[in-house]
């Protein structure tokens, strides 16, 4: 056998190997065959953004990841706004890790459902691309924004990542060097940013978290900006402005045997916690599903209330699909009903009982109630 054709033979097993060794909802193995159909179908909609509400994946401090997703005029796909992690100057993440922006873009059926990034080899699965692998995801859609704003949002991305990379310090929306930090500079921050600087939403409150000496990261954490509050707060400036809302679930794959090599616990995608993303309570220390304050109970019914489609990966056939659909309620009305569910709950407080979202999400099952 020539030399040329055992190399040959070699790599080709070499690379059989390594397709068979990448299984479904793993990095590098096959993604649903039919994303672009089931999103061409959500698209169907003419909602302008939509904010990427992800959960938690922690037994503790599940408090989830924001992004925001921008519909450009043309655009086959939205693309997606999220603080990068890893975009913190650390010395452990200067190699291995994705670090040429703070404000990653990436499109976003990438960034729910794929296996592979288009972006960077670097990216991280389950957290730059493939969400839905890891956890469950919430997009509020909001319709009828204009055209100015949503170009004003990406421009201010693209100013933070302009000064991310000339180490500015002390600018109007951080006042220290920028770069990501989990209190003072962190996913809620930056996209409350985007609105509050870039879009004029002069009214949104945005945290400037400072760690002042003899002050604790415990007492700083109470002062910032968290995902579930900045969502809430974001849905009402956006009813304030007449847009129109609705919210899709896209819900988390249960199977992924993916290990994050990153993660210290070491534990399967599927073995994961999926912790509706929580604000700073005594619910951050309680089991998955167990939640008993009131802001944490209206942000999980007021989403619900906005609810238009749940969007799942079909174990059985591993294709995308919109598991059920219901009509959205007013934001005015969703609000309200939202209150008073998250009232009602309250009252059992005293009886040791805890709200459970397992089927929060589930409209047939709630609706046959």
């Amino acid at each position: 056998m020539k030399l040329t054709t055992a190399l040959g033979l070699a790599a080709g097993a070499a690379f059989c190997a390594s397709t068979l060794a990448a299984e479904f909802a793993t990095p590098g193995g096959p993604p649903p065959g039919n994303v672009a159909e089931v999103a061409a179908l959500l698209r169907e909609d003419p909602y302008d953004l939509e904010l990427l509400i992800s959960f938690g994946t922690s037994r503790g401090a599940s408090a989830g990841h924001l992004a925001l997703a921008i519909r450009e005029e043309g655009a086959s796909d939205e693309t997606v706004y999220s603080a990068n992690f890893y975009a913190d100057r650390a010395k452990e993440h200067a190699k291995g890790f994705y670090t040429q922006a703070l404000m990653s873009k990436i499109p976003r059926t990438e960034y729910l459902f794929a296996t592979t990034s288009t972006v960077a080899p670097t990216m991280q699965f389950g957290l730059d691309f493939g969400e839905v692998y890891k956890r469950a995801v919430i997009g509020v859609r909001v319709h009828g924004v204009p055209r100015t704003e949503r170009e004003a949002l990406a421009a201010f991305f693209e100013r933070i990542n302009v000064d991310y990379h000339a180490r500015r310090v002390k600018t109007e929306y951080h006042d220290r060097e920028v770069k990501y930090d989990y209190l003072r500079l962190n996913c809620a921050k930056t996209i409350a940013a985007g609105f509050h600087y870039g879009a004029g939403y002069s009214d949104l409150e945005v945290a400037n978290t400072r760690v002042l000496p003899g002050r604790t990261r415990v007492i700083a954490a109470l002062n910032a900006n968290i995902p579930t509050e900045m969502a809430v707060k974001l849905l009402a400036e956006w009813d304030k402005r007449g847009y129109r809302m609705d919210t899709v679930l896209y819900k988390k794959y249960e199977g992924s045997p993916y290990v994050d090599p990153h993660d210290e616990d070491r534990v399967m995608f599927k073995d994961l916690p999926n912790r509706f993303p929580s604000v700073l309570s005594r619910d951050f220390l309680r089991e998955q599903g167990e939640y008993r304050d009131y802001d944490n109970l209206y942000a999980m019914y007021l989403l619900f209330n906005l609810g238009r489609h749940i969007v799942k990966v079909d174990p059985a056939t591993r294709r995308l699909e919109i598991e059920a659909s219901k009509a959205p309620m007013p934001y005015a009305e969703a609000a309200r009903r939202a209150a008073e569910s998250a009232t009602a709950d309250s009252v059992g407080f005293g009886k040791g009982e805890a709200r459970s979202n397992a089927d929060l999400y589930d409209f047939p099952a709630r609706a046959a109630r």
